[in-house]
């Protein structure tokens, strides 16, 4: 088995189906990359058995063949080579060799028929997104999630497909983010929920992607393919929690501010909070925002003041600032609308501009007990 390839087009590659591989492996085969070499179309894969990426490469060869070879190792000695072909040759005595303009390198390799197989879908529902909305609804709910293993299905992002348009969700039972596209729609309604590791990934290859990506999904895997290259996940199992009803719908009070101005000051003034709640008080009457934030122990105070545009009735609530800092941060629009009702139900957070047609991005961040 051997082949040509351009040493830069390779490492592309490899580095973003490195990211699928796990630091520390249970099974050792995981620790390769499988290449499956038909003609000139080589096919590389990663898994961590959860998670599975694929890429096609085209390269010189009129061999075919499969052989996993080590993946930090072979990362390790790419990111080091300029521009140039190399020829990867299979030899007998159980080695790989690469030969490059200036060298030769020999790496042991493992039969490719021991790294575990990709699932294959069956009956799945499929959708098709353009790879940059996917990329943008991801990285506007992804922070939301929880990280609790005592509740896996609010450590992914729940996808919520209609003929209507496409909703995804992530909460940590602190803060909601709730993002709805009703520019692209499904033929049929599906549920299920992502994740974290392979939305990730999806997010960085993905970014600035005009490609469309085929979605294709059944009960316990989804299917992810794009470009020249494919990705699959297990599902995980579990009745996501009906966010809908967290959603408070009558908020009388309506403050609207430069989402800047709000966002460095509640940066600034949680300096000062209690490094154990992170508690920064929200005082509004009138057109003026209060925000102000006290450590007891420590005697540090500190306290802004804001104008806004506020409609309601005078209001004192406490908010957790590492929350609301992540939310504000997370948004792209000049200026947003907090709403609310009473100290002890959730703020709805929502940006005023900045948003494509038929994009909606709802944030909800749960109150924290003022001590008076």
């Amino acid at each position: 088995m051997k082949f040509i390839v351009s040493s830069t087009y390779l490492l592309k590659q490899l580095q973003v189906l490195g990211g699928v591989i796990n630091s520390s492996n249970t099974l050792p085969i995981l620790d390769n990359f499988l290449f499956e070499l038909d003609h000139t179309t080589l096919t590389v894969s990663a898994s961590d058995l959860e998670t599975t990426m694929a890429s096609s490469l085209e390269v010189e060869s009129d061999n075919t063949g499969s052989v996993a070879i080590p993946a930090r190792l072979l990362l390790d000695t790419l990111k080091t080579f300029p521009e140039q072909p190399l020829t990867f040759v299979v030899e007998d005595n159980n080695t790989v060799e690469i030969s490059s303009n200036h060298g030769k390198y020999a790496l042991a390799y493992a039969d490719g028929n021991e790294f575990p197989k990709a699932v294959a879908l069956e009956d799945p529902s499929k959708t098709v997104i353009t790879g940059d909305i996917l990329a943008t609804a991801i990285s506007k709910t992804i922070f939301a999630a929880g990280n609790d293993d005592l509740r896996p299905v609010m450590s992914g992002v729940f996808f919520q497909f209609s003929t209507e348009g496409l909703t995804f969700v992530a909460t940590d039972a602190h803060k909601l983010v709730k993002y709805t596209r009703e520019d692209v729609k499904a033929n049929q309604v599906a549920e299920f929920i992502m994740p974290k590791k392979p939305l990730n990934l999806l997010k960085s290859i993905l970014a600035a992607s005009e490609d469309d990506v085929t979605i294709e999904y059944n009960d316990s895997n989804a299917k992810f393919t794009f470009e020249n290259s494919e990705l699959i996940c297990r599902l995980i199992d579990g009745k996501y929690p009906n966010y809908e009803a967290v959603i408070p719908k009558e908020n009388p009070n309506k403050l609207t501010i430069a989402r800047n101005q709000f966002l460095n000051s509640v940066r600034r003034v949680s300096i000062f909070s209690n490094k154990t709640t992170h508690q920064i008080r929200l005082k509004i009457a009138g057109a003026e925002l209060n925000i102000s934030a006290e450590d007891i122990d420590y005697s540090n105070k500190a306290e802004e003041r804001l104008t806004c545009d506020y409609q309601g009735d005078d209001l004192q609530i406490g908010f957790n600032s590492r929350f609301l800092t992540e939310m504000l941060n997370n948004l792209s629009a000049d200026e947003v609308q907090l709403e609310m009702s009473m100290p002890n139900r959730a703020g709805i957070l929502t940006p005023i501009d900045g948003l494509d047609e038929g994009e909606q991005v709802t944030m909800l961040v749960m109150p924290v007990m003022l001590n008076s």
